[in-house]
């Protein structure tokens, strides 16, 4: 969300030096201090029209709620509402903290719990069928091809976002031990592993379609775009969703789905929670937990379709 006007210049010191605490002090990545910060701002303009005089200190739990149910009467979804308190609370404990605010208004705000939907994910036959249609594609030695085929072998072997995909490099690959240095969230540093058939694509696509692509904008950027720059998020995405149009009756995933699905098979597989969370880059396990429900519904559907009893 963006400032939606100006703020008088007291609130806005206030804003940029909270914007400046969470990049560097708490190390959020810079899409998360973006949208912090834009919740913050639509507050404090929220302030500022209500009394143009007001000061920080001038916020209190009402202006709070009325906040709240301006953006819930524009429309705002719940997990958006519930998101913008989330960042309000972050403000106003630091506020609270630095000394500009002497009490919390934010203790006692609350907002509608995001409701929790369960991702769509692919059945491990249609987890097979997509990797073959890539691994199709790359046999006509095409760079371009190759790129793509490791493209969805990686989102799905290791898990990773697509971000961290594309933002690997190729000294983050220890190829002895089938390893990727992934840096996700917060600049938070793991090792991930990858199987067999993501090595294989890697093999092939540094022997042969790498070199035909790279120019020398390339640097050290693992995965490369058709004019050698690094590979860009978007044309990862469209590569997905392109391969999973190749899988007769198989949902129209993107790169989290193919995140999501590759958690799931790895829990269907007998894989421990905390292994799991590791591997994603989960800093609370009650994220990872998501993924336990899907494998319950899918247990359920399978059984209410197969049991005799059911």
């Amino acid at each position: 969300m963006t400032e939606v006007a100006p703020l008088p210049g007291r609130l806005q010191h206030h804003l940029d030096e909270f914007t400046e605490y969470l990049a560097l002090e708490r190390g959020r990545a810079a899409h998360t201090v973006r949208a912090y910060r834009g919740d913050v701002a639509t507050l404090l303009n929220h302030l500022v029209a209500s009394d143009p005089d007001a000061e920080l200190v001038d916020l209190d739990l009402g202006t709070l709620r009325s906040w709240l149910s301006e953006q819930s009467a524009a429309g705002a979804a719940r997990t958006s509402l519930s998101r913008r308190a989330s960042s309000v609370r972050t403000f106003t404990a630091w506020a609270v903290r630095t000394g500009r605010l002497e009490v919390d208004p934010a203790i006692r705000l609350s907002a509608p719990p995001a409701r929790r939907t369960l991702p769509a994910v692919l059945r491990q036959d249609h987890a097979v069928q997509a990797m073959d249609a890539a691994e199709s594609g790359a046999r006509e030695q095409d760079p371009v091809a190759m790129r793509d085929r490791l493209v969805v072998e990686l989102l799905y072997s290791a898990g990773i976002r697509v971000g961290e995909l594309c933002g690997l490099d190729i000294d983050d690959l220890d190829l002895d031990r089938r390893l990727l240095r992934v840096i996700g969230k917060g600049d938070k540093e793991r090792s991930v592993p990858f199987g067999r058939p993501a090595e294989e694509a890697l093999d092939l696509w540094l022997r042969i379609g790498r070199p035909a692509l790279a120019a020398p904008r390339s640097g050290r950027a693992l995965l490369l775009g058709s004019r050698g720059g690094r590979l860009d998020q978007r044309i990862a995405r469209k590569v997905v969703h392109e391969v999973m149009s190749a899988v007769p009756d198989a949902p129209d995933i993107g790169p989290h789905g193919l995140r999501h699905s590759a958690a799931t098979h790895l829990l269907e597989g007998g894989a421990d929670l905390r292994v799991v969370q590791e591997l994603l880059g989960h800093a609370s396990l009650a994220t990872t937990q998501l993924y336990t429900h899907v494998s319950v519904a899918r247990l359920r559907s399978v059984h209410d379709q197969a049991h005799p009893r059911a």
